[in-house]
């Protein structure tokens, strides 16, 4: 036991050793009894002090502030405590209790925090922990640690239905597969989340039907505006006087000049055949859209609305087979495009103009009188002879939009091929049509497939493929 160490606990105490007394102090240190009470408080000394730092170093960590990502309800978590950089080595043991309610599990040799989250929530996770040092036979310490569990973007939408009592009511998802000639259409039209979170209307559109016996088919899709309060009334309309119009034309039009007319330019053997195509075109797919836009007009005029409250877009196809191969005319007005893939799916034609890029989001509809006076009508028609193709595809924008994102995109061959992939299955929820599956069940497919979520596209969605 050192003398000094002893002469400065007196002190402490106001005990001085006067000179004269220094034989004394060493009689008194010598003594036996006396070396074992000063060894006992030099031990309870550093007692005191362990337990301090220990007692100080619980109270750093349960202090200090440790952050785990947020988790979504639904989509796979992973969290790791790192022990090294949080710099808690001295932590011999850990575990966090409870975690399966919530869907998570604990690795403590690791410290991941992981699984699928089944329930939202702000949550204290109770983190517990053995310090280096402490009693092993003691209660563990505790630490919580802030979880917060957001609810799946999905759940938060509704899905209420529309107003079956309403006069302009139609189902808020249909769908079918059938043949139209010698190919199969597959099409399915849904509400998009946004009416349904609300009750309201589908506003999108679409008709279909082959036409015997000129051979010709007639497709159209149209996507009513949803600021037009009965715009899913005009897209019907557009839809179904597209099919009627032309059921009357090729009950009464020169189908055998038609014919020889693109026969003739299939062969060569015409003169001016490619012009008179275009006037063809022009003149027929033209009059045809007119006659739709007077049948809106003549339908806004008996209902006392303005022709505004029926804003649609409206596209439009006339598919023939020949010998030869395939004639395809199309004409569109607004931002729904129509795409034809060729036979080996190498090369993609973007068969219409969408009303974007220079009109600066202004979308045109088929409501619009305009449209038909503008020096841009021209550029509204499309016309195709291909010996054969694999798809024909006619979408709105609640397709186009999430899923080809900017117009640029859909003259991109790699894109489509991402598209394709994805109707069949190469998608985050495993959901496939597949293509070319023409069963009764692949409508429905379609139609599920359509459910895929894209964060800031809640549109209506329609889709039609030729194959």
């Amino acid at each position: 036991m050192g003398k000094k160490y002893i002469r400065e606990l007196f002190a402490a105490k106001q005990i001085t050793i006067a000179s004269s007394k220094e034989q004394l102090f060493d009689a008194f240190l010598n003594d036996t009894a006396n070396q074992q009470i000063a060894q006992q408080i030099l031990e309870n000394q550093q007692r005191l002090m362990d337990i301090w730092q220990y007692k100080n170093r619980l109270a750093d960590i349960q202090q200090q502030p440790v952050t785990i990502p947020n988790a979504t309800v639904g989509k796979p978590y992973q969290a790791t405590l790192d022990f090294r950089q949080l710099n808690w080595s001295d932590v011999t043991w850990t575990a966090i209790e409870g975690l399966e309610e919530f869907g998570l599990q604990y690795d403590a040799a690791t410290g991941a925090i992981e699984g699928t989250p089944v329930k939202p929530g702000d949550y204290r996770l109770r983190l517990q922990f053995r310090l280096a040092g402490g009693d092993a036979e003691a209660a563990a310490h505790e630490k919580l640690l802030p979880l917060v569990i957001n609810p799946n973007p999905r759940s938060l939408w509704k899905n209420i239905p529309s107003d079956t009592a309403d006069p302009f009511w139609k189902a808020d998802e249909v769908a079918e597969c059938a043949p139209l000639g010698d190919r199969w259409v597959t099409v399915a039209s849904k509400r998009g989340r946004s009416h349904a979170n609300v009750g309201s209307f589908r506003d999108d559109d679409y008709a279909f039907r082959h036409l015997e016996p000129s051979g010709w088919s007639v497709l159209a899709v149209s996507d009513g505006a949803g600021s037009a309060k009965l715009s899913r009334e005009g897209s019907r309309l557009a839809c179904a006087g597209i099919t009627d119009y032309f059921e009357q034309y090729f009950n009464t039009a020169p189908t055998a000049d038609i014919d020889k007319l693109f026969e003739e330019h299939a062969s060569g053997t015409g003169m001016d055949t490619q012009k008179k195509i275009n006037h063809l075109v022009y003149d027929t797919l033209g009059k045809a859209a007119f006659a739709v836009h007077k049948k809106l007009e003549d339908f806004a005029t008996a209902q006392q609305v303005s022709i505004k409250d029926l804003h649609s877009t409206l596209i439009f196809v006339l598919l023939k087979k020949y010998a030869f191969g395939y004639v395809i005319m199309s004409f569109g007005v607004g931002d729904c495009p129509i795409g034809l893939l060729n036979k080996d799916c190498s090369a993609i034609t973007l068969m219409n103009r969408l009303d974007v890029g220079e009109f600066g989001g202004g979308t045109r509809f088929i409501t619009m009188p305009e449209i038909f006076t503008s020096d841009k009508f021209p550029t509204r028609f499309g016309f195709k002879l291909v010996p054969d193709f694999a798809y024909l595809m006619l979408m709105t924008d609640g397709i186009y939009d999430p899923k080809f994102v900017v117009e640029a995109n859909l003259e991109k061959i790699d894109i489509w091929k991402t598209f394709l992939d994805d109707l069949n299955g190469n998608n985050p929820e495993n959901t496939a049509l597949p293509l070319g599956d023409h069963s009764p069940e692949s409508a429905g497919r379609l139609a599920a497939w359509m459910d895929f979520w894209s964060p800031g596209n809640h549109d209506d969605r329609t889709l039609m493929i030729i194959s």
